[in-house]
């Protein structure tokens, strides 16, 4: 589904401001940097960096050591980044520091739109590419279009891959699929337009649909196209899979007809008798319920086609099996040569519409993946 969203989800996740002036209102880096040790120490961080490196980057990014950037975020905040670092890392950084001018000795750009601390886990990815487990499950959405944005295609990876393997929920289904479609995440925008049409339901209450159907309601009419057209797909595939299903049952049956009547099944259970040493239990699937059928045809008085509703039925299993017969001559079903000789006297169109019939149950026992059985119950 090729879906156009022009903006990012409106009062969920802004987007990230094009560079503005400095603010006036100063944070200085003592009172927003986190400690370092709280990085180092947990457990959960995820990094492929060794503990020597790892702390090295911390420290350089948490004491900013002869920083000459200051990146200006969301109330006022500020923190100071190394230029190298970050133009080594993003392509779309590198150019907003040569664009930005400045008498002092730092440069500056804005991250703005996002909260600041989300900001901050993204410069810290910039210079170890390492992050905390419980930082990403936070900020993960915001990551996602910070690493878009700035051109971070690892970060990018990650974050999806995260989404795909745990954080991705009905609440934040709808929020996510808009990001991936905004952000050129294709595989991600495939992960939930499909969990979408599973549980439409659940999704349909959440808030981050009712803030989407007003925000981008082409969208909304796209998602109901998609799971209507869903919806029908289930149940076309649920009719073909119950006709296969009593072509195969068809298909059993003529395979206990020829049994019963060449072979005379006289082991019909174990759950009806005991079975003596040189016994063993029908093979046959259908066995049990054609014998009673058979046993009440061959007894009963009203057997003429239209007389017994049981017989009726039992009438057109002969007729179907002289369909499938392939030599009537030698077959000890009863009456399977007559009905051979009247099917030659029948119309085109009855005709037809037996051909088309067994066809269809030989078929569907191919497909179901068994072996062939050869309906001439030959002796």
């Amino acid at each position: 589904m090729e879906v156009v969203v022009d903006n990012l989800v409106k009062e969920r996740i802004p987007p990230p401001a094009p560079p503005l002036p400095c603010p006036t209102t100063v944070v200085y880096p003592k009172k927003i940097v986190k400690s370092r040790a709280k990085h180092i120490s947990s457990n959960k961080d995820q990094c492929s960096l060794n503990t020597e490196t790892r702390v090295s980057y911390d420290r350089l990014f948490d004491e900013a050591y002869r920083a000459d950037v200051v990146v200006h975020t969301d109330s006022g905040g500020q923190i100071y980044v190394h230029a190298s670092i970050l133009g080594m890392t993003s392509p779309v950084i590198r150019q907003l520091l040569k664009q930005s001018k400045t008498k002092s000795r730092r440069r500056s750009i804005s991250i703005q739109g996002v909260p600041h601390d989300a900001v901050r886990v993204f410069l810290r990815f910039l210079y170890s590419s390492c992050y905390n487990a419980e930082e990403m499950k936070e900020y993960i959405l915001h990551l996602l279009v910070l690493s878009h944005v700035y051109v971070v295609p690892y970060l990018k990876r990650e974050c999806e891959r995260q989404l795909e393997n745990g954080l991705l929920n009905i609440e934040n289904l709808i929020d996510v699929f808009q990001l991936a479609l905004l952000c050129d995440a294709p595989r991600l925008s495939l992960i939930c337009h499909r969990m979408i049409l599973d549980n439409f339901k659940a999704v349909s209450a959440t808030e981050g649909w009712n803030v989407m159907k007003e925000a981008h309601p082409m969208l909304e009419k796209e998602i109901l196209r998609t799971v209507n057209e869903a919806n029908a797909r289930r149940k076309e595939c649920l009719i073909k899979r119950n006709e296969r299903m009593v072509y195969v049952q068809l298909y059993e049956a003529m395979e206990a007809l020829v049994h019963i009547y060449r072979d005379g099944c006289k082991t019909i259970g174990p759950r009806d008798k005991e079975l003596t040493e040189d016994q063993h239990p029908c093979g046959y699937t259908a066995c049990k319920g054609l014998e009673l059928l058979v046993r009440h045809f061959a007894g009963c008085k009203l057997r003429v086609p239209g007389g017994c509703a049981h017989c009726k039925r039992m009438w057109q299993l002969l007729e179907l099996h002289s369909r499938l017969c392939i030599s009537s001559e030698a077959c000890r079903v009863p009456v399977c040569r007559n009905f051979k000789e009247r099917s030659m006297k029948q119309n085109k169109k009855e005709e037809m519409r037996w051909k088309i019939l067994a066809r269809k149950i030989v078929r569907s026992k191919s497909i179901s993946g068994a072996p062939f059985f050869s309906l001439a119950s030959s002796t």
